[in-house]
């Protein structure tokens, strides 16, 4: 899709404020959504044509795909998950996921012809092409002033991996890029693929590309800790995947290993088939399933099995694990085609009061269906989702569709769904990487393709039911 950088740089220096530039109220919403609760209104068309939101919110371009960056390499495209972790002295790290191919070279931070290839140490690429140049994939960090509401700086700080798709943020003040690609040496890359990597907030430059092979390699998604205990919890995207957990050796410090297992139901010893294709045949919304756990050997997964192995020995199954985050004391995850309208899902899981050890079987954690869409205007795909400040599920939309435009949805702690925002802009491709500034006051979030990072504001406390 061509891309005018002067088209971008003029809508975002017009103070896009809502209120004052708000036409008539959106007509064709019933339409493109159905909200469930009131929310914050209807949506109020964007006269620049990128994000509509409802009366009263605004947002500003923070960054955009072909910039450059404070380290003299480019933006890359493809933004995906994201996540915001405060530095200190009112800074935010904003650490971006880019989800490029082998073949995207020419959208990745080195330029088209690889020119700028040469301005980063080699010795913290993780891998290259057959050409010897370093994979596209990896993370940028954007410094940003909550104050004054401006990106200070932006960088590259993770180089050389692949499909950098989700990931999560650590309560010890760092990102895991998780790369959705299983990827082996030999195709037109040098070392294996499909790793968790680790990129500290309070990082300048890039970081050493440590690949964390106790957490697996298979198709992650995303992650997230409990904060209580350091488990790691991941999601596989794939029609068929698990949902794992990792219990490390030494919390917080995931470089020293420990153990990969997956989600069953200690109810039912063969696996379970959540995905509701044909109707709710494994889990029924609002009910509770006792969970148990089956500790995965292979890992390292060279034939590409993990999840069958897994399910063989009795791992529910999941259909397309993407987003996970860590609300109060519990979780959620998105299963992005899950049921019966093949619209997506949203998982519960509340762990045990002694999540990974011996005795946690007399008190098992919880699993539920919180959420089945059975109609795509109320949520449709479900991809990286948040838990907000006011204990509400963000979800991102990732519907490719010539017509049905892809929205920002809210879901109540009684899982009924609203929403806040649309891509209006050419291509409508899927958002991603929502996530709260500490104060609640500003969320950020991106537009896939070609890349764009928005900062939204507004009235958040005035939602309604």
């Amino acid at each position: 899709m061509p891309f005018s950088r002067r088209g971008f740089l003029g809508a975002s220096a017009a103070a896009l404020a809502f209120s004052g530039y708000a036409r008539a109220q959106d007509e064709t919403a019933e339409e493109t959504y159905r909200n469930e609760v009131y929310g914050y209104g209807p949506l109020v068309e964007d006269p620049n044509g990128v994000f509509d939101l409802p009366k009263g919110f605004s947002y500003r371009i923070l960054s955009q795909a072909g910039e450059t960056m404070s380290d003299g390499l480019l933006v890359p495209y493809k933004f995906d998950g994201m996540g915001c972790l405060p530095i200190g002295g009112g800074k935010l790290a904003l650490i971006r996921n880019h989800e490029l191919k082998v073949t995207d070279r020419h959208h990745g931070p080195f330029g088209a012809s690889q020119h700028l290839a040469d301005r980063i140490d080699r010795k913290r690429v993780y891998d290259v092409d057959d050409n010897g140049v370093p994979l596209a994939g990896g993370t940028t960090t954007l410094i940003y002033d909550a104050a004054t509401g401006k990106v200070e700086k932006q960088f590259l700080s993770l180089a050389g991996t692949l499909i950098n798709c989700a990931g999560g943020i650590t309560p010890w003040g760092s990102w895991l890029s998780c790369e959705e690609t299983t990827t082996q040496a030999g195709f037109n890359v040098a070392k294996d693929h499909g790793y968790v990597f680790e990129v500290p907030a309070k990082a300048t430059g890039l970081v050493d590309p440590i690949p964390l092979t106790g957490l697996g390699r298979f198709k992650h998604e995303a992650a997230c800790v409990d904060p209580r205990t350091g488990v790691v919890y991941l999601t596989e995207d794939l029609s068929d995947g698990l949902f794992y957990r990792f219990l490390p050796n030494t919390p917080g410090d995931l470089k020293k290993g420990g153990r990969l297992q997956a989600l069953a139901f200690s109810d039912q010893p063969e696996s379970c088939d959540t995905r509701n294709w044909n109707g709710e045949t494994g889990l029924k919304r609002s009910d509770w399933r006792p969970s148990r756990w089956i500790d995965m050997d292979g890992v390292d997964n060279p034939n590409d099995d993990l999840r069958l192995r897994g399910a063989e020995q009795g791992a529910a199954i999941f259909a397309r694990g993407e987003g996970v985050f860590w609300g109060d004391g519990e979780l959620y995850f998105a299963c992005t085609s899950g049921g019966a309208a093949g619209a997506g899902q949203i998982m519960r899981y509340v762990p045990s009061a002694r999540e990974g050890h011996a005795d946690e079987k007399d008190a098992p954690g919880r699993t539920q269906l919180f959420v089945e869409s059975r109609e795509q205007r109320v949520l449709d795909y479900a991809d990286n989702i948040i838990v907000s400040p006011a204990g509400h599920i963000i979800a991102c939309e990732d519907r490719y569709s010539e017509t049905e435009r892809n929205h920002l949805k809210g879901i109540t702690p009684d899982g009924k769904v609203y929403t806040i925002g649309r891509n209006v802009y050419e291509g409508n491709a899927e958002l991603a990487g929502a996530c709260f500034a500490p104060d609640g006051k500003t969320m950020f979030v991106n537009i896939y393709w070609p890349g764009i990072t928005l900062a939204i504001t507004g009235p958040w406390e005035k939602f309604r039911v």
